[in-house]
């Protein structure tokens, strides 16, 4: 009987019925389009910060790759020297007249340390080569040691090959000598196995032999005054003071002096870059916040002026309605009707409105928030997640709308006489 009563009064009224469930499609169609659109700015920002993330760590990779090539272009970037030589004697100099143990190189890649690596001993003297009665400094040195706890890399400097010398622009070009000659040295005889480019630097004075043959020839057996080494990236913004702490933690009687000001310009700039990074990420999503937030802002009041004009709307037709029903409902109840089920016809009529107008509006308001999304984003979120998001909020907002503006009127007209009704009319 119910069904029957709510069917006939829906025919019977129908414009009324479409009315009131177009106010309500309105009202949750308005709720879906702005749940949409602002779904449709948090996926586009993620999109946006995830984006700006991949370039700046593509950039920031890339840097670091023409770093890592500079550094090795630039050789080694840091001296290892007794803690008891004097500095302005080594500038002077370009070598220091202190030793230290030879093992202390060992010691040093055998510790664990990450800042630096590529460690190589040297001896250095500026020495007579009395064969050819002339002044040169001669530099005794050996393959690089490696960090045992570190993966193997490339070496930067190659070894002198046993019984031979390698010669700098300066000396081979005056002496006439190239590659494969053979050359006496303080007695010892040595060949030629490769000839330098000129550098413009005191490489082009030097020679360079086995470090075991020049601490024999110079009377320094085990024996070395530097170990170069080159700075790691991963040492950070205050390298020199991190690095030359865990060197005298490891080797008490060193000091530490940090050479190649290009390198550590090139450092500074990546670590400025990686900062300047950070911070466009995080103007970025301040930015996309505050237009959230001011999207979410205006869409709360559309809203607003929706929801309450719809429940205006509603509430008119709900009262056109009751006016229109009144003989109807007194006649009713003085058949015998019961007043609980005028009651129940009433608020079911209002429920099956609301269900109507509130899958109507789910779906028009999805279709047009989607478009709105597209027009100011260019991008549109999952429709399975904001269908299932915003569905039952939705129709409960149209429930509550209809059932609110039918209470009044169905509880007046289950409370009204029926005989007093049908006097007046």
């Amino acid at each position: 009987m119910l069904c029957r009563l709510l069917l006939q009064e829906i025919r019977h009224r129908w414009f009324t019925f479409a009315l009131s469930a177009l106010a309500l499609a309105v009202a949750a169609g308005a709720l879906v389009a702005s749940r949409t659109v602002l779904a449709s700015h948090d996926a586009r920002t993620d999109q946006l910060l995830a984006q700006t993330t991949k370039e700046q760590k593509k950039g920031l990779a890339v840097m670091a790759e023409e770093m890592r090539k500079d550094m090795l272009k630039l050789s080694f970037n840091c001296v290892i020297l007794p803690a008891d030589q004097d500095l302005a004697e080594w500038h002077r100099q370009d070598y220091g007249s202190k030793t230290m143990p030879e093992k202390h190189v060992r010691t040093l890649a055998d510790s664990g340390i990450v800042t630096v690596r590529h460690f190589l001993p040297s001896l250095q003297r500026r020495t007579l080569w009395p064969e050819q009665g002339r002044q040169i400094l001669l530099v005794g040195s050996r393959g690089e040691v490696p960090n045992l706890h570190k993966g193997p890399k490339t070496p930067m400097v190659q070894p002198v090959p046993e019984n031979s010398i390698v010669l700098g622009h300066e000396l081979h070009t005056s002496l006439g000598l190239k590659t494969g000659d053979k050359v006496k040295f303080k007695g010892r005889e040595f060949t030629v196995s490769l000839c330098h480019e000129q550098r413009g630097s005191k490489d082009d004075v030097t020679a360079w032999i086995p470090l075991q043959d020049a601490q024999q020839l110079l009377e320094q057996p085990g024996r070395i005054n530097a170990i170069l080494a080159l700075e790691c990236l991963c040492a950070g913004d205050d390298a020199l003071a991190r690095i030359r702490a865990e060197i005298t933690a490891i080797l008490p009687d060193t000091q530490v002096v940090e050479i190649g000001s290009r390198v550590v310009a090139r450092a500074e700039a990546r670590f400025k870059l990686k900062a300047a990074a950070k911070a466009t990420m995080a103007r970025e999503k301040a930015t996309r916040e505050a237009l959230r937030v001011e999207r979410a802002r205006r869409a709360k009041r559309i809203l607003a002026v929706v929801i309450g004009a719809c429940a205006l709307w509603l509430a008119l037709l709900t009262v056109v309605n009751a006016s229109q029903r009144r003989n109807e409902n007194a006649l009713l109840r003085t058949l015998g009707l019961p007043t609980s089920l005028l009651l129940v016809t009433i608020l079911g009529r209002a429920v099956l409105t609301a269900l109507l107008g509130g899958l109507v509006g789910i779906a028009s308001g999805h279709l047009a928030g989607r478009w709105l999304a597209l027009a100011l984003d260019g991008k549109a979120p999952a429709a399975g997640t904001i269908w299932s998001q915003t569905t039952w909020l939705a129709l409960g907002v149209a429930l509550a709308l209809a059932l609110l503006a039918a209470w009044l009127p169905a509880l007046a007209a289950a409370l009204r006489d029926p005989a007093e009704e049908l006097r007046e009319r």
